[in-house]
């Protein structure tokens, strides 16, 4: 989703979702996506653009406007590039026909890096209860290994250099109308009926 055209004048564009926005449903409520994909991840794309106009990453691509925020101590700019990037990559994460026990290449990697599917459903889960306040949990590649990495508010493992496979975003509003506080099993959702396999798939292919 990061290779849309952005408009003519603006660095970043907001993507079309992969998939309708009731597709998820009873899992995740079209109206969800009415307000985290068309209030909050707009409200991003339209804050980094303006705030990259003019600069010397003004049409820089998304990947490299938020390593060079970063470096730059930039805190606006990084914040809304990379939480662009994050949403972008939370969409691809999943899937209406998604959810179950991967297979392919990532069922093989899963079990080398964590003993079994089941084992890396608590872990993850676990590792999403655990960030404090807002923030993401990741499955990245690190030296070859899986990994699973939270990130507060919009970190990101992109500037660690760490290819990411998957990511379950965990701030209030990307489950709250749905499940109230109940993070825990959001996540416990997302992983046994939200997640993109095939994608995962894709992404660790990619990476190699």
């Amino acid at each position: 989703m990061t290779d849309a055209k952005p408009a003519d004048g603006q660095t970043f564009t907001l993507p079309p979702l992969p998939w309708p926005k009731e597709a998820f449903e009873p899992n995740i409520s079209a109206k969800t996506f009415d307000f985290h994909y068309g209030k909050h991840h707009k409200a991003y794309v339209d804050k980094a653009n303006e705030l990259v106009k003019g600069t010397d990453l003004e049409g820089k691509s998304l990947e490299d406007v938020i390593v060079a925020a970063k470096k730059k101590d930039n805190g606006p700019l990084f914040n809304n590039a990379a939480q662009i990037y994050n949403h972008n990559v939370f969409w691809e994460s999943m899937s209406p026909n998604g959810g179950g026990a991967p297979t392919g290449a990532i069922a093989a990697k899963i079990d080398e890096a964590f003993g079994s599917f089941d084992t890396f459903k608590e872990k993850f889960v676990a590792a999403g209860v655990g960030q404090f306040g807002s923030g993401w949990v990741w499955l990245v590649l690190n030296g070859g290994k899986l990994e699973i990495v939270k990130t507060a508010n919009a970190e990101t493992p992109l500037t660690d250099g760490k290819p990411v496979i998957l990511v379950c975003d965990v701030w209030e509003h990307a489950y709250y109308l749905d499940y109230q506080n109940r993070r825990p099993d959001f996540l416990k959702v997302f992983v046994e009926k939200l997640v993109n396999w095939k994608t995962a798939n894709d992404k660790l292919a990619a990476a190699k």
